[in-house]
């Protein structure tokens, strides 16, 4: 397989700076790894098992700059002096995903948005893989590289399929990214910190996803939201695009592109003139119909037959960390949704609790405007533990609608909540905030959550 590069540098370690690394060494590529902060002893390790030259402590710009091609971690601003001095010297800059995509040359089928995004990625490879041999990879934890490079460690084939989890960090650093199949859930105000607190930077960002397709490929969204509905709209004036568009929707009669709907809780797809039901989902609520929604088309669209789509939509388990029932203790019901850290999500999981709610919520803010919860904060929730080192916009958003108590540990939000919720009661923790002030990742909040309940 071609590649334009012989010498790589990759700035950041973390999932996608490791994989790049461990790519590079399965094919040939010669690499220097330069992290800012520490290596774990793990890390340096695997590094010096694939023969990957590294640096931590800082970045050396000479050395850097050595190489012909630079591979930057996600997580890093473009704004960074080691990026300002790598875009004046003129080197090709790009992420981790667009250089892994250069190795393999199986269809990509690519998932962004605000939210549902990994729910439907995952519900795309679980679909897909029951006729193709499918890979599922990029934000959703295991890098592209890492798994690409694992395949080609064991001796496996290049996958027919990859489906890929991408952020749009990701989509500003792709240059040659090009997947067969893109799908835009939704795009709601997000990692605002990031876009200068313009909704338009961001949405922006998103839209990439339909500039890389392929120009023979087929781009999906949701016509219910108005935000990408906006900004479809506006490349499709401008003319410079040639791929099929596709949209997903259950509000009124949408737009011209619309090929999926629902009726009675049964998802109608209406591609070629030829129409396809599908009755049965194992994943209820609202947003997970769209979810389904998305899968179902971007499936139908490889050509997974009618059947397979119905089956496998019918038999899904729920991830963990995203409205994950944990436990009922003495009538109450404790609902993990860590996963949750934006109002978007955070709407959708409050929306959908039919019992009073005593609501776990807070973490680092990233420009949330929680006046859009408000009417669902006052017809659910019965009181809120606000969790997070500082939670003075939570508790300006709503005390004297709701009780509001203050703590900064998770065994002492989910012993807070215990005693503030009655028998038939929900405790919901669903952040909507970033979790790193007290937690590594969302994940490790969710974990701290459920291991809080069973100690109860």
């Amino acid at each position: 397989m071609q590649h334009a590069f012989e010498h790589i540098a990759i700035i950041g370690a973390g999932e996608s700076g490791m994989g790049a690394a461990q790519l590079a060494a399965a094919v040939g590529v010669r690499a220097f790894l330069s992290e800012y902060g520490k290596l774990s002893s793990q890390d340096k390790a695997l590094l010096e098992s694939w023969g990957v030259e590294y640096e931590e402590g800082g970045h050396t710009q000479e050395r850097i700059l050595a190489a012909d091609g630079i591979i930057k971690s996600p997580g890093i601003k473009h704004s960074s002096p080691i990026i300002q001095a790598i875009k004046a010297a003129g080197k090709p800059l790009m992420g981790e995903v667009d250089w892994a995509s250069r190795y393999t040359k199986a269809k990509i089928v690519a998932v962004t948005g605000s939210n549902g995004k990994t729910t439907t990625a995952t519900l795309c490879h679980h679909i897909m893989s029951g006729e193709k041999d499918c890979v599922l990879a990029g934000n959703i934890g295991i890098s592209l590289g890492r798994a690409l490079a694992e395949r080609m460690e064991q001796g496996a084939q290049d996958p027919e399929v990859v489906v890929l989890e991408v952020s749009s960090f990701q989509l500003d650093d792709a240059l040659e990214f090009q997947p067969h199949v893109s799908i835009l859930t939704n795009i709601t105000p997000d990692h605002l910190d990031r876009y200068e607190y313009s909704l338009d930077n961001y949405a922006a960002s998103k839209l990439q996803l339909l500039q890389f397709t392929r120009k023979d490929g087929h781009f999906i969204f949701c016509d219910d939201d108005p935000i990408s509905t906006k900004w479809v709209e506006r490349v499709q004036s401008e003319g410079n695009w040639t791929q099929n568009i596709y949209a997903f929707g259950m509000i009124g009669e949408g737009t011209p592109y619309r090929t999926v709907t629902e009726k009675n809780n049964t998802i109608e797809i209406t591609l070629n003139n030829e129409a396809m039901t599908i009755e049965e989902l194992a994943l209820q609520g609202k947003h997970n119909m769209y979810n389904s929604m998305a899968a179902g088309l971007g499936s139908t669209l490889m050509n997974i037959r009618k059947e397979t789509i119905r089956t496998k939509l019918a038999a899904f388990d729920s991830l963990e960390h995203r409205l994950e029932s944990v436990l009922n203790i003495s009538g109450v019901e404790y609902i993990n949704d860590s996963k949750a850290t934006n109002v978007n999500a955070t709407y959708y999981a409050l929306e959908c609790q039919s019992k009073p709610v005593v609501w776990i919520v807070g973490g680092v803010d990233k420009g949330n405007d929680y006046s859009e919860l408000m009417s669902l904060v006052q017809g659910k929730v019965k009181a809120i533990v606000a969790l997070g080192v500082d939670n003075s916009k939570i508790v300006e958003a709503f005390q004297g609608t709701v009780e509001v108590v203050e703590t900064d540990s998770m065994t002492s939000a989910v012993r807070k909540a215990s005693r503030l919720a009655d028998k038939g009661d929900v405790v919901l923790l669903s952040p909507c905030c970033a979790s790193f002030d007290l937690f590594e990742n969302y994940e490790d909040r969710g974990r701290q959550f459920k291991n809080a309940i069973r100690s109860l």
